[in-house]
């Protein structure tokens, strides 16, 4: 049975630290917004207290409805946008190139009841080790698709 060893470049690669994110690129349409730390603070926050199912533990994250992101920048929900929402998805990407996708109306409150945020704090203090930003859904089980270091938001339509 054949053994790999690891290499000294593999062991570099895992031990290096992914950069930090500084801001979120929105891109709605094809028309992309980058927004940084400050501009997300000065929004409008939320706090939601979730199950960290990966912790064991209770967390409570504070940080920006990702809906209303969403609104403020292009993609509003109303009858003439209805059809679009049910047809849209969006990816969320973070600087270690994870990726997860959510149907547009996951991420709105007047489709779906979970909230979905772009968390700048975590029991009021920094989120740490998961970078400046992270994506977090209170509907989840588990944490799988949430993203640490949070760097884009893509929305698409699927037709």
């Amino acid at each position: 049975m054949p053994c790999f060893a690891q290499t000294p470049a593999m062991a570099e690669h895992e031990h290096a630290k992914t950069p930090v994110s500084s801001s979120l690129t929105l891109t709605i349409d094809g028309k992309a917004t980058v927004l940084t730390l400050a501009e997300l603070h000065a929004l409008p926050q939320k706090t939601v207290t979730v199950h960290n199912e990966h912790t064991k533990a209770e967390e409570s994250y504070s940080g920006v409805v990702l809906g209303d992101l969403l609104a403020k920048y292009g993609f509003a929900v109303d009858k003439a946008t209805q059809r679009k929402i049910l047809r849209s998805y969006l990816i969320a990407t973070g600087m270690d190139e994870y990726w997860v996708l959510y149907s547009a109306t996951e991420v709105e409150a007047l489709e779906h009841s979970g909230d979905v945020l772009i968390a700048l704090a975590k029991d009021g203090n920094s989120l740490g080790e998961d970078g400046m930003l992270k994506l977090i859904s209170s509907e989840d089980k588990k944490p799988q698709r949430w993203v640490r270091n949070l760097t884009a938001i893509t929305l698409k339509a699927a037709e």
